[in-house]
């Protein structure tokens, strides 16, 4: 009996975390650390904190483990949130659009706005994503008259994808800090899984637009914002700079420590760097210095006065303060399973298993966790840092999986994608937004980001096979 009650312990977990999002309609934040509270209450009694020698109860050691998930992902999230925000505000994310559209043509409009909202919703949240996009696809229909389906699903995939497979997004990089994945790793390898499976999206949005002939529709209670002049935008290479820059500085780090780890290039060149690197390539850093350049393509673009800066500032961190709040609730939540000693239990449980069959199943098993969390409560961000934070409670280590970590982030972000319906955000945004009915966008919008999912693990089971990088 004791044997399992690690396993007790997680089924009550989960089953407070889903239950009180479900059916009390709880705030995911309330949910989270109630659940952490009840997990750690559960678990074995206090220890002594190594570092200041007091003995930690077991309520504060939630305190704690909320307060070290902050030190890892709560500045990147807020200064995620504000460069999105200056993006939107100043033509930036409007510059990269037209550009799509003017290399791409309108023949390939569906791949411009699908390689558009795959670019965009690496630093902006989803749903600002699909509202600065539908008025170009509502455009795009009164030229063609047709189509207008095809569209609207190329936005939904190209964004859906990257938001949950590409930091600095709240959920891969919360995955990424969890797992102990390097973020440039998890940047490269999540955008490398996330691309054929928005090719998978467009060329099921072609066959979805072909047995549905859905017409655009007025939304009564949205209008299209006027176009901005081409004068009012800032030049592509200004406005790729908040996204591309940041990207650049964290993978040349982790390129510099896997070439040292390695023993591959000029070693003593790369030990003086290093140092260096370390600096430029840290997740802080580098989303600090890109929102040093997001405002100011925001500051001389609308020639704003330090007052109405400051105040666009504050409304993103009202948008992305919510997001830290969840997440760091989840990681108090996942660190209070480790307690609870679930690790050990499911190691055992694949003790006698094949390496290579262990790790395929921990993929198979996070992505079947976070298709059952997406399905039960409707967050995409939700399902990754609660089935993430259950997987690191297991203590998984690459020895085990025969394969990077960094597939096993990817499999929990593409589970994350399977099953949105009427409790998720994104199925509304989608569905109110595009002036479809609720039927229409059951049938599309769903089995689309079902499409994504599974393309998602496919290609993470494939990479992790024939590129392990152990």
């Amino acid at each position: 009996m004791l044997e399992n009650y690690p396993f007790l312990i997680l089924f009550i977990g989960i089953a407070t975390v889903i239950g009180m999002i479900i059916f009390l309609k709880i705030n995911a934040f309330l949910a989270l650390i109630t659940a952490a509270i009840v997990v750690s209450l559960l678990g074995p009694e206090s220890v002594m904190n190594p570092e200041t020698g007091e003995t930690v109860n077991r309520i504060k050691r939630v305190a704690i483990a909320f307060g070290n998930s902050v030190s890892g992902i709560g500045i990147v999230i807020a200064l995620a949130a504000i460069i999105g925000k200056c993006m939107m505000d100043s033509g930036a994310a409007d510059r990269i659009v037209r550009a799509f559209l003017k290399t791409l043509g309108e023949k390939n409009a569906s791949f411009a706005l699908m390689g558009s909202g795959f670019v965009l919703a690496v630093p902006v949240f989803f749903d600002t994503v699909f509202y600065l996009l539908i008025p170009l696809a509502r455009s795009l229909y009164r030229s063609t008259k047709k189509n207008y389906l095809m569209y609207i699903m190329a936005i939904a995939a190209g964004g859906a994808i990257t938001h949950t497979l590409v930091p600095p997004t709240p959920g891969p990089l919360f995955m990424a800090d969890n797992l102990g994945v390097d973020l440039g790793k998890m940047i490269f390898v999540g955008a490398l899984v996330a691309l054929p499976a928005a090719f998978a999206g467009i060329f099921y949005a072609m066959f979805a637009n072909r047995v549905m002939n859905i017409p655009m529709r007025e939304v009564a209670e949205h209008k299209d914002p006027d176009p901005l002049e081409e004068h009012e935008l800032p030049s592509l290479t200004i406005s790729l700079m908040p996204i591309v820059l940041p990207v650049l500085m964290i993978t040349t780090n982790t390129l510099v420590n896997s070439m040292l780890a390695s023993g591959v290039g000029p070693q003593s060149l790369l030990e003086k760097i290093s140092p260096f690197t370390s600096i430029i390539g840290d997740a802080n850093f580098a989303l600090l210095i890109a929102t040093a350049i997001a405002l100011g393509i925001l500051y001389h673009q609308r020639k704003m006065t330090l007052l109405k800066l400051g105040a666009s500032v504050e409304n993103a961190l009202m948008s992305g303060g919510v997001i830290i709040l969840i997440t760091a609730g989840g990681g108090a939540f996942g660190k209070m399973l480790t307690v609870a000693q679930i690790g050990p239990a499911i190691q055992n449980m694949f003790s006698t298993a094949e390496s290579e069959a262990a790790g395929l199943s921990f993929l198979f098993l996070g992505f079947g966790i976070a298709a059952l969390l997406k399905v039960a409560q409707g967050s995409s961000t939700v399902a990754m840092i609660t089935t993430s934070a259950m997987l690191a409670a297991m203590q998984v280590t690459p020895q085990m999986l025969g394969f990077d970590p960094v597939y096993l982030a990817t499999a929990i972000g593409a589970g994350s994608l399977i099953g949105s319906w009427m409790n998720d955000s994104g199925f509304w945004i989608f569905c109110k937004m595009s002036g479809l009915t609720e039927a229409e966008a059951l049938k599309s919008w769903t089995p689309l980001l079902i499409v994504l999912g599974f393309t998602s693990l496919a290609t993470t089971v494939l990479l992790s096979i024939v590129w392990p990088m152990t």
